[in-house]
């Protein structure tokens, strides 16, 4: 990126799950999960642990500030909202760990809240944290369960070529609650989106661009090029970029209420998990903790 300002001060110095970048030179707001400094800690997980859904908020709100002020300004301007990851891996999901906690001490009023925190950083993100915004997930790495809601939920999903993504939670009994049917209804049929939903497979970046999931599919390495290339048009067409995001939300609205409604249903089906299924979710833990140098069939097995 051009003219990039590293984002410092009191209320990122604690960050240790994200990284955050501001380039002026397009008003563009980077935020890069699973930042270097969290694998130092040798049992991180590259999944939205609570750590990193608070910084996700924290995050959000810096944006929403900056954003708002620059609209005053130029109410016509757009700015993009970028998502990436530091690691070889865009999200791998839920919280596998605290999920199997929980559901074994039955608590479902921890569980519910993990799940509305969920929810409402997908909602926010879909919603574009402000209406002068455009959000684009830049996937260079799998993305699965949760990972994958979260990339659709953003207006423009750029994906690198061969990048796995799909919901396995059906291998250990749930299926994706915050969001996927929702987000997923808006680009595919509903009988396509509940197969995936069920089927546990894993597509790869290709396929999903041949059905319209993946809006921008470039070579390995490309992925940063193509964010900067989806900016450089959005900009030059900014009114009727915001317009259209008007229309669409207007049409095909996808509101807080309706996905709570379903992540409820995800907090009672798991809740009904029994302990052959919780052991899938505890093995399928270590996949989690796997580095870089896990091997592609490693990268494969891993859930969220």
């Amino acid at each position: 990126m051009t003219n990039v300002e590293l984002l410092h001060g009191d209320a990122t110095a604690a960050l240790s799950t994200i990284r955050i970048e501001h380039d002026s030179s397009n008003d563009s707001h980077w935020c890069f999960m699973h930042a270097q400094q969290a694998f130092s800690d040798a049992t991180y997980r590259a999944c939205f642990s609570p750590a990193l859904l608070r910084e996700l908020r924290l995050f959000a709100q810096q944006t929403i500030d900056r954003i708002s002020s620059r609209a005053e300004a130029e109410p016509a301007h757009v700015s993009h909202i970028v998502l990436g990851a530091d690691s070889h891996v865009f999200n791998l999901g839920g919280d596998l760990k605290l999920f199997a906690s929980l559901i074994r001490d039955r608590n479902r009023d921890g569980l519910l809240r993990y799940a509305t925190e969920c929810v409402d950083n997908i909602h926010l993100l879909h919603t574009r944290l402000h209406r002068n915004a455009h959000t684009v997930a830049l996937v260079e790495g799998d993305a699965l369960g949760g990972g994958f809601e979260l990339a659709l939920a953003c207006q423009t999903i750029v994906a690198e070529s061969d990048v796995q993504m799909g919901f396995p939670e059906v291998l250990f009994g749930l299926f994706p609650g915050m969001g996927a049917y929702s987000l997923l209804a808006q680009k595919v049929s509903p009988k396509v989106a509940e197969e995936m939903m069920l089927n546990g497979r894993m597509y790869t970046s290709d396929e999903l661009h041949a059905m319209g999931i993946v809006d921008v599919l470039v070579p390995k390495g490309e992925g940063t090029r193509a964010v900067h290339e989806v900016i450089r048009q959005n900009r030059r067409i900014a009114a009727a970029r915001l317009a259209l995001h008007e229309v669409r939300e207007g049409a095909h609205p996808v509101t807080h209420e309706e996905l709570m409604r379903i992540t409820r249903i995800w907090v009672d089906t798991a809740l009904q998990l029994g302990d052959r299924q919780l052991r899938t979710m505890e093995r399928l833990v270590r996949a989690q903790l796997r580095r870089p140098e896990a091997t592609n069939d490693d990268k494969a097995a891993d859930v969220g």
